[in-house]
């Protein structure tokens, strides 16, 4: 691979937004025409998000419960649309996209879940979880399916034979494999994985992640990975990207990150980190509950939290900016 397909950018998120808005209902109209301060209510799952994944990567997405990287996740994914912004894959605008180009993207942009048995049919066996889709999109043939079926199991650690069987017959890690499975049956080069080691196991953990670094090895896959754990994500990360409450606060290469976090929340998250080194140590979460969507804090959504917010952090929001090479903050202390 040339330098130049190394560093060119897989996927491009630009301004990405996504509000999930609960409409007035007939009484509550009537309400708000009589003069009540009722309104629609209005999530901001995702508030702005710009970043890119170049081929070969793996970036982690990071933060809270709630801060929408999920939601982005499944936008990037295709499952649900974005409010406003552009995702660029390969440099083309997959919502501009129809037909088989469509198709294409759909294809090679696969999604692994959090939940390795509620995102696979309890109704259906292996051999169709797995195998259906190669079938359909015409990447292998009835004749050869099985055959394909195996070759796919093997890559993933598991058993051909158990191919047969329901998803309630495997352990949870062996169904995480399923899911791993049956997203690589269709040959992509993006897979977006969602918090898919979260509902494991630590043991099981490890040998997940091991397997996504062989898998990347491979077939060059290309990662998002998603998780709310900076421990999980820091041997397997080429870059980290942190979330706060539907935007990016700080983006930085792994090391980088870790030995000079430079946004608070940041430095919080990595302060909860259990280390061998610090086992004395007394663990303190951080102050505050996370602000809710329906009524984010003004300027920066983190000041709440902050204990070294000023008046300019809760009226001003902070945009990114470029604090070391590579290394992107969004913090007024930043600029003194």
């Amino acid at each position: 691979m040339s330098n130049q397909e190394q560093n060119s950018p897989v996927l491009e998120i630009r301004s990405l937004s996504k509000k999930f808005v609960k409409p007035l209902d007939f009484a509550g109209k009537i309400a708000q025409k009589l003069g009540s301060n009722i309104r629609e209510e209005v999530v901001h799952a995702v508030d702005g998000v710009s970043l890119h994944v170049n081929k070969g990567e793996v970036v982690s997405l990071v933060g809270e419960s709630g801060c929408g990287k999920s939601t982005l996740g499944r936008m990037v994914a295709g499952i649900m649309p974005p409010t406003s912004g552009e995702i660029l894959y390969k440099g083309q605008n997959i919502a501009s996209l129809t037909g088989e180009d469509a198709r294409e993207v759909a294809l090679k942009v696969q999604m692994i879940f959090q939940d390795p048995f509620a995102s696979l049919n309890p109704r259906l066996r292996v051999r169709d979880i797995i195998g259906e889709a190669p079938l359909v999109h015409k990447l292998t043939t009835a004749a050869e399916q099985d055959d394909y079926l195996d070759d796919v199991m093997l890559r993933c650690g598991l058993d051909p034979s158990y191919k047969r069987r329901y998803p309630h017959q495997f352990s949870g890690g062996q169904r995480q494999r399923l899911g791993i499975a049956r997203a690589l049956a269709v040959q992509p080069d993006f897979i977006v994985c969602d918090e898919a080691v979260a509902a494991l196991d630590v043991s099981i953990q490890a040998q997940i992640l091991n397997l996504f670094i062989k898998l990347r090895e491979d077939l060059d896959l290309t990662y998002l990975f998603i998780s709310h754990d900076l421990g999980v994500v820091e041997h397997i990360s080429d870059r980290i990207v942190i979330m706060y409450l539907g935007r990016v606060v700080e983006s930085a290469p792994t090391e980088e990150l870790f030995a000079k976090p430079n946004h608070p929340y940041t430095q919080a998250l990595l302060r909860e980190i259990p280390r061998l080194d610090a086992r004395h140590a007394d663990f303190t979460p951080i102050e505050g509950e996370i602000p809710s969507p329906l009524d984010p804090p003004q300027g920066c959504h983190f000041h709440p939290r902050c204990p070294f917010a000023t008046d300019r952090c809760r009226q001003e929001v902070p945009q990114l900016k470029s604090v070391a090479p590579g290394h992107m903050s969004a913090c007024h202390l930043n600029e003194g």
